[in-house]
């Protein structure tokens, strides 16, 4: 019952910058917390970020200080705000809803996904 629609994927350089979006259409999207996944060709999916309804975060270490995770629950969107991009950065990147509310790290914990927006930082 909620669609996640994801956008702003592209191709930069590295130590370039990029804001992904993601649209979400449920009508408890406010209560949800959202998260950020990539997953590159041949690997796993891994987690990016996340936040709460009231705004706690979480990242991934490798991304920390660099990306910048938000939301706007008005708009029933949450973003994605990459600085400083990397080569490593390269990869499909998802967004999520969990219904139970958690900040957590772990892709079976959410329950709605989106199909994907590229990302591509060359060298």
């Amino acid at each position: 019952q909620v669609q996640l629609v994801e956008s702003g994927g592209g191709l930069v350089q590295a130590g370039g910058s990029l804001r992904l979006a993601c649209a979400a259409s449920g009508r408890t999207f406010s209560s949800y917390t959202m998260g950020w996944f990539r997953q590159a060709p041949g690997k796993e999916r891994e987690f990016v970020a996340a936040i709460t309804w009231k705004s706690n975060t979480v990242y991934a270490d490798s991304v920390k200080g660099r990306f910048t995770i938000s939301r706007d629950n008005a708009k029933n969107t949450v973003y994605l705000q990459m600085i400083s991009l990397k080569p490593e950065d390269t990869a499909v990147y998802y967004c999520a809803a969990d219904v139970n509310q958690l900040l957590t790290s772990s892709t079976s914990r959410y329950d709605y996904w989106g199909q994907g927006t590229q990302v591509t930082v060359s060298s």
